[in-house]
């Protein structure tokens, strides 16, 4: 392979990234050991997770590791093996993003269902966003046929999961999103609400939307959408804590006005990641694979073109600058 760029984190950011903090740098081909395989990138995922891979603090993964390639979700083919369990060919999805090709022990890829979808879709709604999406619903926040269910970033790639798996469960839900467009997109994956949170304060436009209050909230955003939550939530409301972009570049997030309802309406609230739940991941693709093929869940991306431009994709994040699922296509 004539060459191999990656993207290297070159300092950790202090608030907002900026292309300061990043590297492109050809880092050439590893040589392939006994039981590796190497596999030409094809899709990667930036997420806004990653944001806090870039602090040198303890996390629930580690941090990116200053000098060396970022890490991240990513489908590609295989073209060299020197595996048994993999032949050239083959698709996968593994960890080993922010690059155009990876090297490693056949344990650390993942061979891909054979479904007749499209490779970024791995990425999506039948990749860890659709897995986030189905889990911290289903498993952690317990939803069920009848709840009503307020969804913040309802365009993103996680919420507008959230949005349709709801509603293939006969749930009544509302979506809050950021401008107008996103908001009547978020009607046309189903939700029965939209509500545009640069529009006004939050608490007002959900206490609207929901005058009955909320049994579940997915909170993807905190701030002042975990607040009004609370200010919505009916007795033994359910909230699954997915992620709080609002926070990811700021200090800590506010004192929330209405916190202390937690109390009174016996809120649960239980944070979470997918990978909790990687036993279930059958029931997952089962579930998940029927309700794409059927049209009941359907994706949107939002796709930057070459390697040249991860960055710029990952910071979009933060920007509001994605509608679906934000990928690069090398």
């Amino acid at each position: 392979m004539a060459g191999n760029r990656a993207w290297i984190l070159k300092s950790r950011p202090e608030g907002l990234p900026d292309m300061s903090n990043f590297e492109l740098r050809d880092i050439g081909a590893e040589p392939l050991e006994d039981g590796w395989i190497r596999v030409e990138n094809k899709w990667l995922s930036v997420d806004p997770y990653m944001r806090g891979r870039m602090n040198d603090v303890k996390s629930y993964v580690p941090p990116f590791a200053l000098g060396e390639p970022m890490q991240g979700g990513a489908v590609g083919k295989v073209v060299e093996s020197r595996s048994p369990h993999f032949e050239v060919g083959e698709t996968v999805f593994h960890m080993l993003g922010w690059r155009e090709s990876a090297a490693g022990p056949a344990s650390a890829f993942n061979k891909l269902p054979q479904m007749p979808v499209e490779d970024h879709q791995w990425l999506g709604n039948l990749g860890l966003t659709g897995a986030t999406a189905y889990f911290g619903l289903l498993r952690v926040a317990e939803a069920k046929e009848g709840d009503i269910v307020f969804v913040s970033a309802a365009a993103g790639a996680v919420g507008s999961a959230v949005v349709q798996i709801a509603k293939a469960k006969g749930m009544t839900v509302i979506g809050s999103a950021g401008g107008a467009d996103k908001c009547a997109w978020v009607r046309e994956l189903g939700a029965d609400a939209a509500i545009d949170y640069k529009d006004g304060p939050v608490v007002k436009s959900l206490l609207a939307a929901a005058p009955k209050g909320i049994d579940v909230y997915f909170d993807n955003v905190g701030g002042d959408h975990l607040d009004a939550a609370f200010a919505a939530a009916r007795q033994n409301a359910r909230f699954a804590i997915c992620g709080m972009i609002e926070n990811y570049n700021a200090g800590p997030p506010p004192a929330f006005r209405y916190i202390m309802r937690v109390i009174a309406a016996r809120i649960m609230m239980k944070g979470f990641i997918y990978t909790d739940y990687m036993a279930e991941m059958g029931d997952f693709y089962r579930d998940m694979g029927g309700w794409v093929a059927s049209g009941a869940v359907t994706g949107r991306e939002t796709i930057h073109e070459g390697i040249e431009t991860a960055p710029d994709a990952f910071l979009g994040l933060f920007k509001g600058e994605n509608m679906g699922k934000m990928l690069v296509r090398l």
